[in-house]
């Protein structure tokens, strides 16, 4: 598990030398191998030694000590330099991209809280508003985030019986046992999204549109936490990254039109509808085109699957605006067509 740890951890020149990469490449790899940060087993006997705090030495026994630009990676941000903190944000952000199984409570409990504490710190860090996020810091928290977020989910999700009828709204939600891990990474991304200190030029680089695809795919999660932080999240992109914009309407209207017209089974819709609905509003008039096809050959089909039930208000609250926009589309929407 040593060798594991340390195998995520840069060596001291990377943060110069690392390569730029797509950060939602690295997902797959649960954080193994490849992409910007490069890794080191390599142990340092020269690390500093540390206060005699019991959560400390827990710590230094879980993650032996290693060095990025000469920052030990569990030091507490408010024991760093100014100069040297975003070096230690970089760092910590490499442990965090260790994966833990949860479906076994009782498998590596301690690296679990180590790592729950250091994301926490991380959580805490950014919401400081910290001073411009460097961009090696920018890719360094977006691949972090791929690695622990995205993931395939199994066959048993896309047959969920939410899409098999409204009738069955009422069903137990499945929840996520790696949730105490993902919530708090879930909230790291958007306080990065939303924080003053990101420069959406910068970021839009990583947070570009192999990323959003897979934020995406994770609205099929079954659990209804997980889609809930999705959708604030995916709404603050939308809002922060214009350049955006018409790529994400596209990709919602296709996760539309395969859950019409292909497979009648996604979890997420209810979400995705909840996002268009704040989008709509802010359709300047008169009504482009496009947005007009987005009713037509979105909205209105969505009336069809069985699941109706489920999302239902949600629907009936984006068409509203459509026609308050545009009264002449209410014979349209009657229509049907």
């Amino acid at each position: 598990m040593f060798k594991q740890l340390l195998g995520k951890l840069p060596r001291r020149s990377s943060l110069k030398s690392e390569s730029l990469q797509d950060p939602s490449a690295e997902s797959n790899n649960g954080g193994g191998g490849g992409g910007g940060i490069q890794r080191t087993t390599s142990l340092n006997s020269s690390a500093s030694p540390r206060p005699p705090n019991s959560a400390k030495r827990t710590s230094s026994a879980v993650f032996p000590s290693s060095i990025i630009a000469g920052i030990e990676p569990l030091l507490p941000f408010k024991d760093a330099p100014s100069s040297e903190k975003m070096s230690l944000f970089i760092s910590k952000l490499s442990l965090c991209c260790m994966v833990f199984d949860f479906t076994d409570p009782a498998k590596n409990t301690a690296e679990k809280d180590l790592k729950r504490l250091t994301l926490l710190e991380l959580l805490e860090f950014v919401s400081s508003g910290p001073p411009r996020f460097s961009e090696p810091a920018i890719l360094a928290l977006c691949k972090m985030c791929s690695i622990n977020l995205f993931r395939v989910f199994p066959p048993n999700y896309r047959s969920n019986s939410r899409s098999n009828g409204g009738e069955n709204e009422d069903d137990e939600p499945s929840f996520d046992p790696a949730w105490p891990h993902l919530q708090i990474v879930y909230d790291i991304l958007l306080k990065f999204v939303t924080s003053a200190s990101v420069e959406a030029k910068v970021a839009k680089k990583y947070i570009n549109h192999s990323f959003i695809l897979r934020v995406l795919d994770l609205f099929e999660s079954e659990d209804p936490r997980e889609r809930e932080s999705l959708k604030a999240i995916m709404h603050r992109i939308y809002g922060k990254f214009m350049v955006h914009r018409p790529f994400i309407r596209k990709s919602i209207s296709n996760v539309f039109y395969r859950f019409v017209f292909e497979t009648e089974k996604h979890n997420g819709i209810a979400e995705l509808l909840e996002i268009f609905g704040s989008v709509i509003t802010g359709f300047a008039l008169p009504l482009k085109e496009e947005h007009k096809i987005f009713l037509w050959r979105a909205l209105i089909p969505l009336h069809k699957p069985k699941s109706l039930g489920v999302y239902f208000q949600q629907l009936t609250y984006c068409i509203t605006q459509f026609i308050e926009k545009d009264p002449k589309l209410a014979s349209t929407v009657i229509r049907g067509c």
